[in-house]
């Protein structure tokens, strides 16, 4: 084994996939690129890692509700993009040309251009760690859509596409929850 250096062991456990969190402060709606997420419980409660340097933070505080937005491997450049941009002076979705649609339970947007969204209420922050938690209120995926790899980084500007589903439920069914 080589050694590798402390500050680089995050990208060996750099999570995905990589999301697109869109929010909306009672006048504007904006979307910011984020890849430290993470699934808490099955109810379901997700966390996600921001603070005050991503513009839709102060939404995000305010609102107490966000849209995670799950996108495919084919909008690799627009995510980047979104990432590599500030809300505070750019209208993403017209920038990036993504269409917003109306949520059923949180005023932030969906993305349509997106695999799946999940409307989102925040139930707790790590000011400390800057560790959101979302409790999931309503799910949307597109069934239709053919592209369906997910895009995860690696922390160094790099990326890994999802490839071949490999099928283990049979033996994992005692530990997955009930209708999974």
């Amino acid at each position: 084994m080589k050694k590798l250096p402390l500050n680089k062991a995050f990208t060996l456990l750099e999570p995905g996939p990589v999301v697109l969190i869109t929010t909306h402060d009672g006048q504007q709606s904006n979307i910011m690129t984020i890849s430290w997420t993470m699934v808490v419980d099955f109810t379901p409660v997700f966390a996600l890692t921001t603070g005050p340097w991503n513009h839709s933070f102060a939404a995000l505080r305010k609102t107490k509700e966000c849209v995670i937005a799950i996108p495919t491997v084919d909008l690799l450049d627009k995510v980047v993009g979104i990432g590599t941009c500030s809300g505070s002076d750019t209208d993403k979705f017209a920038k990036f040309k993504l269409t917003p649609l109306k949520a059923s339970k949180v005023k932030a947007p969906l993305i349509q251009e997106c695999l799946a969204n999940i409307e989102c209420k925040v139930i707790d922050y790590n000011k400390k760690h800057g560790v959101v938690f979302l409790q999931g209120v309503a799910a949307w995926v597109d069934a239709t859509r053919k592209e369906r790899r997910l895009l995860h980084a690696v922390g160094d500007g790099t990326f890994i596409a999802d490839g071949r589903k490999l099928d283990r439920r049979k033996a994992m069914a005692s530990r997955l929850p009930a209708g999974v």
